[in-house]
This record gives structure tokens, sequence and C-alpha cells, in this order.
């Protein structure tokens, strides 16, 4: 088993593809140091996980600074992940329909307090609370309207998603649950309502509306509402969690039909990490896709849980994080899943994507946000430490090396100085906790020192042509896996 473990180990590194030159922030060796040290932890998170696919996108201010792909978006096919790997972006979707509503806001044509009979006269739902105000757009954006989760098909079941007539047709067959503006209860119903009022306020229908009036201007040239036959052929294939026999199944495709503006819309790293980067945008003039201050006014907390732990600002959800405040939405729809988290005070923001449903996108996006935004706020603010210039002699020592019991140990520079980063499984959280600092003691020994460190000594034993042959590590050793 351990050797199966271990070739599955060598295929993901063969299918790593790096798809995007970052810009000037990876001129620094912090940062480079940083996104080593990253990636390094995801291989080792994709390896216990057994995660088929990831996308990474990595944002500062307005540029696009990493953008990577791990992994296969075929597993059959051996399909590499890239960038440019489309993948079903699921509720994520919302937050573009919330964009919509913003944009015909500020152009005049609807207001938040609106009611939503005003754009469709036909809207009717059983509502045992006659003394409530009447819903309005803003409850649809902050998730506050007290509409059911869903429209009443069991499309979660049986895949089988209604037309927007048949959502309006059956809402007088619903009721409400809670009056609104009560309390957050997350509707998916609310947010289809909410795309045909983007269509009815503006004259076009939602995916014309969204492609023409936010995709195209930010230039998201592989960003789909809905999708044809060559499209959806471009599609990651999308794999269900891990059975017992440690299997997974290849997920239907789902078309959201009616449900589009709540789940429906398709992306990449590449187009993403330009939506992101609309998040920063100091833009206040005509021809801004959205200006500074409504995105500052999306991106503000309108409705808080009632443990004030997070809530909803509009369209996006707001909540803490290490004191910071974090905005951004999840999303989740048959073997594809989304997470997109920015920090609007550091102007940093991550997208992580992925091919199978027992892969939590928002674990990933919220260790790389801890890992990247101290490193690029210093960076910026000119406080990062310069590191010291390693060694050239160092990088012949630098690998991938396993014991007998194939533990794994990657040895690597980081920060200036040949570290030991331990492969523990599972892997730590925090990707520096299973760093140890490798201290020059001679030619091609050294001492495990700093936090991690336990005094002991590292000999790098070398053949004829000066490649390693094996480790010493203390009184045992680790050999070469590449």
């Amino acid at each position: 088993m351990k050797k199966i473990f271990l070739s599955f180990w060598m295929i993901f590194l063969f299918a790593v593809v790096v798809a995007q030159e970052p810009s000037h922030l990876t001129g620094d060796e912090a940062f480079l140091s940083e996104v080593r040290l990253l990636e390094s932890w995801i291989q080792q998170q994709m390896v216990w996980r057994n995660i088929p696919g990831l996308a990474v996108g990595i944002v500062y201010e307005r540029e696009p600074v990493y953008a990577r792909g791990f992994g296969y978006a075929d597993l059959e096919k051996k399909t590499p992940v890239t960038p440019q790997s489309l993948f079903r972006l699921a509720s994520n979707s919302k937050t573009f329909t919330a964009t919509a509503v913003m944009q015909l806001r500020d152009a005049g044509r609807l207001r938040l307090d609106d009611p939503v009979d005003k754009y469709l006269p036909g809207f009717s739902i059983g509502n045992p609370f006659p003394d409530a105000p009447p819903i309005t757009i803003y409850h649809l954006l902050t998730h506050t309207s007290g509409l059911p989760r869903e429209a009443a098909f069991p499309y979660w079941t049986d895949r089988h998603f209604p037309t927007l007539q048949q959502i309006l047709d059956s809402l007088p067959h619903q009721e409400m649950i809670y009056p609104p503006g009560e309390r957050i209860k997350y509707s998916n119903l609310g947010m289809a309502l909410l795309g045909e009022i983007v269509a009815v306020a503006s004259g076009m229908s939602y995916e014309e509306y969204v492609t023409t009036r936010i995709l195209r201007p930010l230039g998201m040239e592989h960003t789909y509402v809905t999708l044809d036959e060559r499209e959806r052929a471009q599609l990651v294939t999308p794999y269900s969690r891990r059975f017992p026999d440690g299997s997974r199944r290849v997920m239907p495709f789902t078309d959201a039909r009616g449900l589009t503006p709540a789940a429906g819309i398709t992306s990449c790293i590449d187009d993403l990490t330009r939506y992101v980067a609309l998040q920063f945008s100091t833009a206040k003039g005509e021809g801004a896709v959205l200006s500074k201050y409504t995105l500052e006014e999306m991106h503000r907390l309108h409705f808080p849980k009632k443990d004030w732990s997070g809530g909803y600002g509009l369209g996006f959800r707001v909540w803490r994080d290490e004191g910071l405040t974090v905005c951004g939405h999840g999303g989740w729809v048959a073997g594809n899943r989304s997470q997109i988290s920015f920090i609007p005070s550091e102007k940093v923001g991550v997208i992580v994507l992925t091919n199978a449903d027992d892969v939590p996108p928002s674990f990933f996006a919220t260790r790389i946000l801890h890992m990247m935004v101290p490193v690029i706020r210093d960076i910026v603010s000119s406080k990062a430490a310069v590191p010291p210039a390693p060694d050239p002699q160092w990088k012949k020592f630098t690998g991938l090396y396993s014991d007998p019991s194939w533990y794994e140990t990657e040895i690597m520079i980081y920060r200036g100085q040949l570290v030991m980063n331990n492969h523990s499984y599972p892997p730590a959280d925090d990707p520096h906790d299973d760093l140890v600092r490798l201290t020059p003691a001679g030619p091609r020994t050294f001492v495990m020192d700093g936090p991690n460190g336990n005094g002991e000594k590292v000999v790098f034993i070398m053949d004829a042509n000066d490649q390693v042959v094996k480790v010493k590590v203390g009184e045992n050793y680790l050999f070469p896996v590449r």
C-alpha cells in the first residue's frame, strides 16, 4: 500500500502545471519562499486526501500574483488541471447576480428597498405572517427574505432542475419560513428570483446581461452563464466523495436552468483572478464595472448572525478571521467545489477550485490567506527582512527523500536557509509547523536547529558525481526519491 501511495505522489508531481507568470511581487525572495512552501504543503494535502484536482489563484490589488493547477482534471485520461481548467462555480454564481443588481441600482433601474412584486407581478407565496413587511430586493441580497431554501422541486435529489416559469408557477404552493428581515436564511430560491429581477429591470435576459455587462468588460472570456455542448466537454471531470473501497464515482452534469442565477456559472482560475481584482477596484466614474463605493457597500456587514460571528453583506458572506474582515462565498454542485475569499483591507484574495465532493476549498483558501497576507504586507510596506543569500552548494541537497517505511522529507531552501520539510500525515494545518532549520556544521553536515530542531546532525553522503546517495539523520538514513 505504501508503494502505491508513493507512486501516486510521483504521478501527482508530474501532473502539476504552472500556467501563469506572476507579477512583480514574485521578484521578492520572501514571496517566492512562501510559494515554494505553499506548493509543498498542497502536494502533501493532495496525497493525504487523495484529491483528484485542485486549482489555486492569488490576487494582490488589481493583479494576479499566482495561478497554478495541481493534480488531474480527469483521472482516467491523466489530463492535468491548469489555471484555464473549467469548473462549475455553483453558489459563487450568486455573487455575480449580486453584482448585476448593484450595477442596475447604480444606474437607477431599481432600488434595493423595492418590493419583489414590483418586478415580478405574479409573485405570490404562502404568508403566515400577515403583519410582516413585503419581501424586498435587499432581503434577497442578504438572504433575509424568509423564503424557503429551495424552489418546490427535489432537484438536488433527481438532478432535474425546473425552469424559471415552473419556479414562479409553484410559488403559491410554498410558504415563507420566517418574516422578512428577521434572520438569515440561505435561499437558492431567493437568488433565482433575483436573477429574474435583473432580467426585468435591464430589459435583457439574465445570461445576456451578466455576459455583456460583467464578464466581457472584465475580460472573462472563458466564463459562461450557460454551457453549450462544446463548452460542456471542456469541464473538469466531477468526482464524488471517496467510498470505503477508495473509489470515486463520476458525478452527472446538472443544468441549473431556472436556478442559474444561484448556481449555474462556470469559470476558471485565470478569469476569476480578474473577478477578485475587481473587488479591489478604486474606479469611481462611468465605465467602471462597479464603483469603489458600491464595492465597499457590498463588502460591509449588513445583517449579522445572532452570535455576531459573521453574516451577509450584499451578495457576499462576511466573517472575521485573525482580527481581519474577510468577504467571499463558497459553492458546491455535483463534484465541483469553489471558494472565493478576500480581505478588502489587505487587498489580497484567494480562489480555490476542486473537482471532488469531499475536498473543502475553504480549508485551503483560509490557510493560503494566513500564509500570504503577512508576507505580502511586509513586502509592500518594505518591512520584509532580506533573506540571507543561500550557499549555491545547497542546491544539490534539495529534493524529496524517503526512509524504508516511505516516510517522506523534502529538503528545500526557505528564506535563504536550508530546511527539512517533514511530511507529516496527516499534514499540519500550518505549513510552517513541519519545518526544521538546518544550520551548517561542515561542508556536508548540518544540525537540526530552530523551534522544531532537536540538535541532531544531518549528513549528506555523495557519490563520485557529487550526487546525494543518502542522508544520515541522527543514526538513520533517508534516500533520494527524485
